[in-house]
């Protein structure tokens, strides 16, 4: 099972704490595995860890909260090596590939060494439900914001490059995200940019942003676009995106 067309859930959220378990899956993750179209038999979900150096006590908690949900899950590890003989069909196996968050710059050189980003590009094209939080969420794009080189956030505009757009992630809950963002659209480093308060996720259809869902109450995403402003400095304009509650 697939989706209809390539698919990509770029999200801020996905996790909750759990009630027997510590991590649940929360709204996002399970519409990533919704929009696969799945039906009959339990999920197939990959989590891919390379943004945290596959740390296995999280592959662990992940475990965990795949049984909760009745999801048939597994994991591709390339720390030490890569786990699966053949990736690419492993993958092109899932309903559903979950990116978690971390380092995006660290991850996406692994990934360009084992030649994961063509292999992602292909199980795209055959519409696997691409989706992940943070790191997960802005490796699909050109570029965004990260602390992967330390507190003081700087931009990477290396991204996979699926989508024509630049991706800030936790826009509502670290105050230092909005400001640079305005700031590197402004002055053209980044271009138009889709941004996602925690708890919200962007839904893309091909490459055209198709809706806005979450599952946190009272958040929204917000478009970044650069603009000429009535003095000589460029500007930016954020326009809200008001999203459908999974909840």
């Amino acid at each position: 099972m697939a989706a209809q067309e390539p698919t990509i859930l770029a999200t801020s959220g996905g996790y909750k704490a759990g009630r027997r378990t510590r991590l649940e899956f929360d709204h996002l993750l399970h519409y990533a595995v919704e929009l696969s179209g799945v039906s009959g038999r339990a999920p197939r979900v990959t989590h891919i860890g390379t943004a945290s150096g596959d740390q296995r006590w999280w592959a662990a908690e992940m475990d965990q909260a795949a049984r909760v949900a009745g999801f048939d899950f597994s994991h591709l590890n390339l720390f030490t090596m890569p786990n699966h003989e053949d990736p690419e069909a492993h993958l092109l196996e899932q309903d559903v590939v979950w990116a978690n968050g971390g380092s995006v710059v660290n991850m996406l050189a692994v990934w360009r060494a084992h030649g994961l980003d063509s292999v992602l590009r292909r199980v795209w094209e055959h519409c696997v439900v691409l989706a992940g939080v943070s790191a997960g969420s802005i490796c699909w794009f050109q570029g965004g914001t990260t602390d992967s080189y330390g507190p003081e956030l700087r931009p990477i505009t290396n991204g996979l490059g699926f989508l024509p757009y630049a991706n800030g992630v936790h826009y509502d809950s670290e105050p230092l995200r909005r400001p640079l963002v305005h700031q590197l659209v402004s002055q053209g480093a980044l271009g138009e940019t889709h941004c996602t308060d925690d708890g919200v996720g962007l839904v893309y259809r091909g490459t055209e942003l198709a809706e806005v869902v979450a599952e946190v109450r009272d958040k929204a995403a917000y478009r970044v676009t650069a603009g000429a402003g009535e003095s000589v400095d460029a500007v930016a304009f954020e326009e809200r995106l008001e999203p459908r509650f999974l909840g």
